[in-house]
């Protein structure tokens, strides 16, 4: 595969090679030329053919005698023809979608190196508030569009776009879905997010999966199918508006708390029985939270159960999800604290 995508390379650069061999040419022909019949050293006769075809006149490096005269005959011919040559080809492979397959080609080698990213399915009005979130929290983002105003619109706001439909496996496994970290789907046809979330489920298992959804059947289909959380935008809105009915202020700190130093992260600890045991062994038998980064723990999450406002002192488990708020050099210290038993990310 990876000779295929070499030779498709260098099969690009290969339409390059007639005007550079002319060029190539041309420059020894005339400073050969030059040093036969003016007797020059190679610089001078280098420097005078560069002046000639560059059409620059800074003049003659000294005067030239009859048969140089017709070695700049010569080279300004032959530079107008692979002047001529080189904007014919420029054209040509323009028209053709040359640059368009050349961008393409690198775009995909950029994706090939991404990590730990997150897909986004979709750059309609819920997607690029997504996408903006993610920016803004400095996340690798790659957007998966078939809409090529839509494509342009994310480029021009410095996302990386792969122009395809994201039903297709391949389209898939070209956006790295084997190696990221999240994948967002909102397409706006259920039917479509649920072909995007079962396929992005036989692809890559441990890929956690965010779709959204019309309404209730769908979500609930959608979760059938393998999706770690499903959002309905009507519903979030419906209870957002509620809850800023009922609860003012609490949602008013939610929205302080977004545009605000401070985040909530989640620190899942890892199945390994043995490595919990070693932690444990090595240090307390509990994490005293309190003594470990000046960080609020918010929550616990054990074998699905979410438990709030835990004590202050708590034994950590296999497979343990800690949720903490905090500053994110107060998440760094937990980070640090708990980096042998944390899941390790690709």
């Amino acid at each position: 595969m990876n000779l295929i995508k070499t030779n498709k390379f260098r099969g690009y650069l290969k339409v390059w090679a007639a005007p550079i061999s002319l060029l190539i040419f041309l420059f020894l022909f005339g400073a050969l030329g030059y040093r036969f019949t003016e007797g020059w050293d190679w610089g001078d006769c280098l420097w005078m053919v560069l002046i000639t075809i560059t059409t620059i006149g800074f003049g003659e490096v000294e005067v030239l005698s009859s048969a140089g005269r017709v070695i700049t005959f010569l080279i300004i011919g032959g530079g107008l023809f692979v002047v001529q040559l080189t904007l014919q080809r420029f054209i040509q492979l323009s028209e053709l979608g040359y640059f368009i397959k050349l961008e393409e080609l690198r775009l995909r080698r950029l994706i090939r190196r991404m990590k730990n990213h997150v897909i986004i399915c979709g750059y309609g009005r819920t997607g690029k508030e997504i996408a903006d979130q993610l920016y803004s929290e400095k996340i690798s983002t790659l957007i998966i569009e078939n809409d090529p105003t839509r494509k342009t619109e994310a480029e021009e706001k410095g996302f990386n776009v792969l122009l395809a439909d994201a039903t297709m496996d391949e389209t898939l496994l070209l956006a790295g879905v084997r190696n990221c970290r999240s994948l967002v789907v909102t397409l706006p046809n259920d039917a479509a997010n649920l072909y995007v979330v079962l396929s992005a489920k036989a692809l890559n298992n441990s890929c956690r999966l965010i779709a959204r959804a019309a309404n209730e059947e769908a979500a609930s289909k959608l979760k059938l199918a393998g999706a770690d959380a499903v959002v309905s935008p009507y519903v979030a809105a419906g209870r957002t508006m509620a809850a800023s009915a009922l609860r003012p202020i609490a949602v008013d700190f939610i929205d302080l708390l977004a545009g605000s130093d401070c985040e909530i992260e989640e620190f899942k600890l890892t199945e390994h029985v043995e490595t919990i045991e070693t932690f444990r062994s090595q240090h307390e038998y509990v994490f005293e939270i309190s003594k470990r980064g000046e960080a609020l723990l918010l929550a616990t999450k054990v074998s699905g159960q979410l438990i709030g406002n835990p004590k202050n002192k708590v034994s950590i488990s296999p497979g343990m999800i800690l949720i903490f708020l905090g500053s994110q050099e107060q998440l760094n210290r937990i980070r640090v604290h708990l980096k042998e038993v944390l899941v390790k990310t690709t």
